[in-house]
């Protein structure tokens, strides 16, 4: 019986919680697989703490009004790091706000985790991308795992592929797709949109925020190329390392000319062994439409691996989304419960 404790309970937390409802029963039978959830804390809808055990349905009840404290018998009124302090977890999921500046307040939550000897599945880049070896390092002292496979593409399992599947292979550059706002406002654009009508569409649809920044100027995307860097390179980089520009100044005339050209305009995060080291990107650039990149439209994501023993490996599937995303949490999940069983 795998304990669970959920910091932060919002889109990703419930796409977690309604998978593990939905495949309780197939868990068990094909993966010997079975939990319980102790504790949720939420910056916004509070925190119920039942080290016996809490009713996952009924906290998927009490969220969509706000009111997980309301959970009948259960502590509530704690924050994140003393529902972490006070849970008797086995592992740790850890999907707050995600700040790539300072990493706060998840990188706190993903050291309480981990000195407590808890296991820890994430999909906040923050602290992912700012202090991966610190953090790796620690869960390695504490005899714990640290998985974070929804950090860049949700549930697509791209760090799976490059850290495990590809095992033995040398990765000389990893390139690809790593934003599917950007890459829905390029895709739009090609029907003759303006950057702003489609900019527009991507907020109405949900795909971008009311500030759109982090995606459109490429913050995102740098995130996840410093990720990818760390974890499948094993390079030293900083995010200050990332070569950054977004798509705001790509225009229709560019789409156009592109296209007559027989190319089309991405959005590339690129991370490259040099003869120095790794250097890292992020940048639009002129994809050739025989580039299997160049037919990923609308919000999906994509990269390549280009490997020595097998040349390009190309993965395509979604970067974002709700159970997309909790699926990615149940990948680490799964493969803790398999690796400490």
């Amino acid at each position: 019986m795998q304990k669970l404790a959920f910091i932060g309970f919002g889109v990703v937390g419930q796409g977690l919680a309604e998978i593990l409802l939905e495949k309780k029963d197939i868990l068990k039978e094909q993966y010997d697989y079975e939990f319980s959830v102790v504790a949720v804390s939420d910056f916004t809808k509070g925190s119920a703490l039942d080290n016996n055990g809490l009713d996952l349905a009924k906290l998927l009840e009490l969220a969509k009004d706000g009111k997980i404290s309301e959970y009948p018998g259960a502590t509530t009124g704690l924050d994140a790091l003393q529902t972490i302090e006070q849970a008797d977890a086995d592992a740790v999921v850890e999907v707050s706000y995600t700040d790539i500046k300072t990493g706060e307040p998840a990188n706190s939550h993903f050291r309480a985790s981990l000195e407590g000897g808890m296991h820890l599945v994430t999909t906040n880049k923050g602290p992912t991308a700012l202090f991966f070896k610190e953090i790796a390092a620690l869960a390695a002292e504490k005899d714990v795992f640290f998985r974070y496979e929804g950090t860049v593409v949700a549930g697509t399992p791209v760090l799976n592929l490059g850290e495990m599947c590809l095992a033995g292979c040398d990765i000389r550059e990893i390139r690809g797709i790593l934003n599917g706002t950007t890459n829905f406002i390029l895709t739009n654009m090609e029907t003759g949109k303006s950057y702003d009508d489609a900019l527009k569409e991507a907020q109405e649809l949900g795909f971008a925020e009311a500030d759109p920044t982090a995606d459109v100027e490429g913050f995102d995307a740098l995130a996840k190329v410093v990720i990818l860097a760390k974890s499948v390179m094993g390079a030293e980089i900083s995010t200050a390392d990332v070569d950054r520009t977004g798509i705001t100044a790509i225009t229709l005339e560019d789409i156009e000319k592109a296209k007559a050209e027989g190319m089309r305009w991405k959005l590339i995060g690129k991370v490259v062994k040099t003869a120095t080291g790794v250097s890292a990107s992020v940048k639009p650039e002129k994809v050739a439409v025989t580039d299997p990149l160049a037919s990923v439209g609308g919000a999906m994501n994509a990269l390549t691996f280009d490997t020595d023993l097998l040349g390009d490996v190309t993965i395509v599937g979604p970067g974002a989304g709700r159970k997309e995303t909790g699926y990615s949490l149940l990948i680490d999940l799964l493969a803790i419960h398999g690796m400490t069983s």
